[in-house]
């Protein structure tokens, strides 16, 4: 028995796996709530088992559901590819990245690319490490950029960067003198990143084997904030030299002398994700 599944079904069922009911689905795709249940339901008969679990009034995926998210997403991608293959369509290309990553790495190569393709789209989205690696895990980014390691067994991870992470305090701090002591550094108030983001995961691992522990007074979840709390004197931080170049060479921010901190800064994708020729082209261009 053949099995047919139309692209339409399955932009349906993506549709309503994104907003978990049949009727916001329809809304965002221009169907009636009718033609959306119709289109699941032909499809869920067509495949022979259910795809979401009904909780009150909202649809959750199941098993199955979870299975064939991801290439259900990949087949939308190479239907939208193809179509633009005949149609002469832009491309439209969809990334994710941490944020040090999106603050300071990307724009600039967001917009060499730009000025060699003007009618290419970009769309970005920003958030830490682990959002990103599930927005590519979930197909709603074709590729992202992160700052700590990934483990996720549907994705590849490619090395992209190096980066420096630089401890730093405020001028009229004590360890601002210029000789690092290890203990006074481990018993420092620290201002780190919120569990979850990559410059955080890095920090512990390159730092705690030589410091023993942090005493952690704050937890912020940007590298904007933190920068402008150790400026202004509230703790001790790492972060990329990228973030506090500026800070270091106006003498708002003192970087603590310590051996090189080191890490590398890397490209995922997953491994059933379509390459178009948009995004070859902006692979190729930002290395």
């Amino acid at each position: 028995m053949k099995l047919k599944i139309s692209l339409r079904e399955l932009e349906v069922f993506v549709s309503i796996a994104d907003y978990s009911t049949v009727t916001r689905a329809a809304d965002a795709l221009a169907l009636t709530q009718s033609a959306a249940s119709q289109a699941l339901a032909v499809l869920e008969q067509g495949l022979g088992a259910p795809l979401f679990d009904r909780v009150g009034r909202r649809l959750v995926l199941n098993e199955n559901g979870r299975l064939l998210l991801p290439k259900a997403r990949a087949m939308l991608d190479l239907g939208q590819e193809t179509q633009n293959l005949f149609m002469g369509a832009a491309a439209h290309l969809r990334l994710g990245a941490s944020t040090t990553i999106a603050n300071y790495l990307l724009p600039k190569q967001i917009a060499g690319f730009r000025r060699q393709s003007p009618d290419t789209g970009v769309e970005l989205l920003v958030g830490n490490t682990q959002a990103i690696i599930a927005a590519v895990a979930g197909f709603r980014v074709d590729v992202g950029f992160i700052e700590g390691p990934c483990h996720h067994p549907d994705l590849r991870l490619t090395p992209w960067h190096d980066d420096e992470l630089v401890v730093v305090v405020a001028p009229d701090h004590a360890l601002a003198s210029g000789a690092t002591d290890l203990e006074s550094l481990a018993g420092a108030e620290w201002i780190l990143r919120e569990t979850g983001s990559g410059t955080r995961e890095e920090v512990e691992r390159m730092l705690l084997p030589r410091l023993g522990a942090f005493s952690v007074a704050m937890e912020l979840g940007d590298s904007e904030a933190i920068k402008h709390a150790v400026a202004a004197g509230l703790g001790v931080s790492c972060l990329s030299r990228h973030v506090v170049s500026e800070q270091l060479t106006s003498g708002t921010l003192v970087e603590v002398p310590l051996s090189p901190l080191w890490r590398k800064l890397y490209r995922v994708m997953h491994r059933d994700k379509l390459v178009t020729r948009g995004m070859a082209h902006f692979l190729a261009f930002v290395g």
